[in-house]
Parts: C-alpha cells; sequence; structure tokens
C-alpha cells in the first residue's frame, strides 16, 4: 500500500488510494519532536482491509525515523496504541 506524505506548516496527512478511494489520517505538528493524531477517515468500501492498521503503522514508523513522539487524539489512533504496546517508545499521554 502506498502511503503518501503531505505537511504544509504545523498540519499534515497520510494517505492513501485503494480500490478508488481515499482513507487518510491527520495530524498537527505541535513542535519538531511532536505531533497529534487527531483524525482516521477511511471509507466504509474500504472498512475491514487494514487500510486504517496500515495507515497506524505508517505514523509509527515514521515518528521512530523522525525522533519525535505521538499524542493520539483521535479514537481510532488511540484504540491501535492501546492494542499495540510495543508502540509505546513513540507514544505518549
Amino acid at each position: 500500500m502506498d502511503i503518501v506524505t503531505n505537511e504544509t506548516g504545523a498540519h499534515g496527512r497520510y494517505t492513501t488510494t485503494v480500490e478508488g478511494h481515499e482513507a487518510e489520517m491527520t495530524y498537527s505538528r505541535t513542535s519538531p519532536s511532536l505531533i497529534i493524531i487527531d483524525h482516521t477517515g477511511v471509507p466504509d468500501a474500504l472498512r475491514g482491509k487494514g487500510v486504517g492498521q496500515a495507515l497506524a503503522a505508517h505514523a509509527i514508523a515514521a515518528a521512530r525515523e523522525g525522533g519525535w513522539k505521538i499524542i493520539p487524539l483521535c479514537p481510532f489512533m488511540r484504540a491501535q496504541a492501546r492494542r499495540h504496546p510495543e508502540w509505546s517508545d513513540v507514544i505518549q499521554g
């Protein structure tokens, strides 16, 4: 799954298009070392196909590579963080 990162100023999003449908995860950068993930949107047509999970895993990989932490305000990302204790190195709060 190809996930694209777009960041403009303090706002960013990870997007992917699967079967003609776009899914996204949006975030705000509060500092060079912290982002807040505030929304995950996966169209109904893609539910159950692991698209949201792929976006979450991408965010974790980006945080590890970039050396920042994630505050998961988005309910989906917060639930994923609870399910994946191995992500605790980059999850804050």
